[in-house]
């Protein structure tokens, strides 16, 4: 049985925004997580534009710590929107610092770490957005979690401006995908 708070997992809104909808999904997940996560939010917002003539004078600071907290969680939680079909450059950004070693191969912090998709947005969700981010994480080499899915259509009707929740159905696939999150956390753990 794991104990309360034994899997650490670091959670990533794909927005900037600070009124994102997203965020305000995250901070749900993180809600109704299961005791046996400690779920810890990480912001991407300081990590610089992926440069490989950067890259080669070592990573800069913002990414070493990125990298760095990725290689210490046991599983990762990204929630996305979507824009233009797409996720945010923003997110892609550091998937691309996140997936190379300081030395540039390829596959680094990101190699066989569960991980965990939801997102909000409009009539579709966020679903061709949670689509490509799960490409981008095969070549990454990461586990994602295939089911259950959040995917939240029409955000602006499910959370006010201030990120409180307005559907209570939301709440519980919520809740079951941090469960089942939780057990596909310990499911790769055991084999990685």
């Amino acid at each position: 049985m794991t104990q309360p708070g034994n899997l650490k997992i670091l959670a990533v809104s794909g927005s900037l925004r600070a009124a994102s909808y997203n965020s305000a999904l995250l901070c749900l997940a993180i809600e109704s997580a299961p005791p046996e996560l400690r779920i810890e939010r990480y912001d991407i917002r300081a990590i610089p534009f992926y440069d490989g003539d950067v890259e080669k004078q070592g990573d800069p600071t913002a990414v070493v710590d990125w990298k760095n907290s990725i290689s210490a969680a046991d599983g990762i939680l990204f929630a996305t929107p979507e824009y233009h079909h797409s996720i945010p450059g923003v997110l892609k950004n550091a998937l691309d610092w996140a997936g190379r070693s300081p030395k540039g191969v390829t596959n680094a912090s990101l190699a066989r770490k569960p991980i965990g998709i939801m997102g909000t947005g409009g009539v579709a969700g966020t679903a061709r957005a949670q689509l490509h981010l799960r490409q981008v994480l095969a070549e990454t080499r990461s586990y994602v979690m295939i089911e259950p899915t959040v995917v939240v259509p029409s955000a602006r009707q499910k959370f006010d401006e201030t990120g409180k929740l307005l559907d209570e159905a939301v709440r519980k696939q919520v809740t079951d995908f941090m469960a089942a999150f939780a057990v596909w956390v310990r499911k790769i753990r055991s084999i990685a």
